[in-house]
């Protein structure tokens, strides 16, 4: 039994290594094709916003696969670390210099109000099964995207103005500086997003989920999963570890927005519409569900993809989705995974037979 255990925790610390490695070797790709000069401007652009994505893919595949809770609201979370790292980025920019450093409280402040409406959504929420908590979520992403199109915020001599009326009302006086718009969103942003902080973030979210799903909570939130009633039959508290998973996942979802919007100098709230929350369903389900690695992969190819096509612009959204009609196709053939372990199965009796007659060879 301890050895099966040990076994156990050997394969699963080699995989989480696997795909830390993932990570940095992608970074290290990206540093040298940068550093030789190949990168395209259009790709050189679009590192933070798949660091960003591959963020929120890893957090809902939380939700969604570990979980076993449907979510569409995620974007609304997206939303509020957006706008409130935006908001803590342009008032700390006298007192803090450093970027990284206003850049790390930004992500913090973002991931902590997303968490922070992650409870005041989840604990009513959570309640709802299915189809109820999918719309419930929807509806909030669409309340937080039309609240924040109505505020206005500056900051001026008396501080942190808000207002949900117009800007004059905000009395900032002379040499105050208006942070959102309205329906404008967020302008004259001192861009400090960058490709490194985007993987520490990536590295920092994998630590986090990936320990949750290996410790006794994940096994806890894992057995509410896969059936409620004996979970509860054996003492776990079905709201408690409900209502931590979908904590953990709106407060990374935070940081990724924190992180995306301080990487333009303009953010608007219709971009966190019900759309970005259904690409980010797209990269879990493409990417397998409960499968984290699968989130990363998908969430590059898919943020890429769009821009490898423009070439064919015609044809490029018919491209784009027979592809990802043929990823649905291969990911859920049983048939075809069957064909694959069979291949691996007899590459590995062919190699382990090589081994032998070396050895035999040799004797």
């Amino acid at each position: 039994m301890q050895m099966k255990l040990k076994l156990t925790g050997t394969k699963r610390t080699r995989g989480n290594a696997i795909t830390y490695g993932i990570v940095v070797l992608a970074f290290l790709l990206v540093q040298i094709v940068d550093g030789t000069g190949n990168l395209t401007s259009s790709l050189r652009g679009q590192l933070v916003p798949i660091c960003a994505y591959i963020v929120m893919a890893i957090s809902l595949n939380l939700t969604v696969g570990i979980l076993g809770e449907l979510s569409l609201g995620h974007a609304g979370f997206m939303s509020l670390g957006a706008f409130s790292g935006v908001i803590v980025s342009v008032s700390l920019q006298e007192s803090i210099v450093s970027d990284p450093v206003r850049l790390l409280v930004s992500l913090v402040i973002g991931a902590v109000i997303a968490g922070l409406f992650g409870i005041v959504v989840g604990v009513p929420a959570l309640r709802l099964r299915g189809d109820y908590l999918a719309i419930v979520t929807l509806a909030f992403g669409e309340i937080i995207k039309n609240v924040i199109n109505t505020l206005h915020v500056g900051i001026g001599r008396n501080g942190l103005r808000i207002s949900m009326t117009d800007q004059a009302s905000l009395n900032l006086g002379e040499g105050g500086t208006v942070i959102i718009q309205g329906p404008i969103g967020a302008v004259g942003i001192n861009k400090t997003s960058t490709f490194t902080a985007g993987i520490i973030l990536i590295l920092v979210t994998l630590f986090i989920v990936l320990n949750l799903v290996h410790s006794r909570s994940g096994r806890a939130i894992m057995a509410v999963r896969d059936n409620r009633i004996a979970a509860e039959s054996v003492g776990i508290s079905v709201t408690r570890y409900k209502l931590t998973a979908f904590i953990i996942s709106a407060a990374l979802a935070g940081a990724a927005g924190a992180l995306y919007a301080l990487n333009y100098s303009t953010v608007v709230a219709r971009k966190f519409d019900f759309n970005t929350s259904i690409l980010v369903l797209v990269f879990v389900v493409l990417g397998g569900i409960g499968n984290i690695r699968g989130s990363i992969i998908a969430a590059t190819v898919l943020t890429v993809l769009p821009e490898m096509l423009r070439a064919f612009n015609d044809y490029r959204m018919l491209a784009y989705a027979i592809i990802l009609i043929i990823v649905m196709l291969t990911s859920n053939n049983d048939q075809l995974k069957q064909l694959i372990q069979r291949a691996t199965s007899i590459f590995r009796r062919n190699k382990d037979s090589r081994h032998k007659g070396e050895e035999s060879t040799h004797a």
